[in-house]
């Protein structure tokens, strides 16, 4: 049985990625969630060679970092990319600029699913990439007819903007009304729901991640569980 090592749901934005795909998907994993604490790269070495999640251990093989998950899982299974040589193309690009860019977004806008914030500020960089993520989204679904990013199924490139879902939520960005439904439509997804109402339940806070929350901008809502 394959293991898919995650942290904390409610800050593990890559840990969503292969999460949400292999269940979307329909593949069989076994969940082991290991939560964040002050200095996680030792304990999440025990599993992960570069001290990091997601990782993936399929018997002797294993397999870190989220887009090599998503490659691994596609030699299983063709559905992991949209079957058009297109669409799989643009699946392919903006799951891998979502990877690698994005940054400000990333930065200014912390994953943390549980909470409503208001940013004080939205520096030009941040705006940048809004629009750059509202044009992904709106380029997708008018060229590929929808309802997923790339299509009508939903594949590895939905799977990569599935936190940029929960950050839209958190911090209440805007979207043209095209991207904003789309985003609607990822929230509501079996999946998204099952792992944000167990982010919501998780007792765990880490330090470091409820200070970048903080310094975002004003917290508006905490809607987690009592923290133990």
């Amino acid at each position: 049985m394959r293991k898919l090592y995650i942290a904390n749901k409610n800050y593990s934005s890559w840990s969503l990625r292969p999460w949400v795909l292999m269940r979307e998907l329909g593949f069989d994993f076994d969940e082991v969630l290991v939560p964040f604490e002050a200095d996680s790269w030792k304990s999440f070495r025990a599993f992960s060679p570069n001290g990091r999640v997601p990782c993936l251990v399929d018997g002797a093989l294993t397999v870190w970092d989220s887009l090599a998950i998503a490659e691994y899982l596609a030699e299983q299974n063709p559905r992991v990319w949209p079957a058009g040589r297109e669409a799989r193309a643009y699946a392919r690009s903006v799951a891998a600029e979502m990877h690698s860019g994005l940054e400000a977004l990333r930065a200014r806008c912390t994953f943390n699913a549980g909470l409503r914030i208001r940013l004080e500020s939205r520096p030009k960089a941040l705006l940048r990439d809004i629009a750059r993520v509202d044009e992904i989204f709106a380029t997708g679904l008018e060229r590929f007819g929808g309802p997923f990013l790339a299509g009508d199924g939903f594949t590895a490139a939905d799977a990569f903007f599935a936190p940029v879902a929960f950050r839209v939520q958190t911090y209440g960005l805007e979207l043209s009304a095209p991207s904003a439904a789309y985003v609607e439509r990822l929230l509501a997804l079996p999946s998204m729901r099952e792992w944000y109402e167990a982010g919501l339940a998780e007792p765990w806070r880490e330090a470091g991640h409820e200070e970048d929350a903080r310094t975002m901008g004003v917290i508006t809502a905490d809607l987690r569980h009592s923290a133990t």
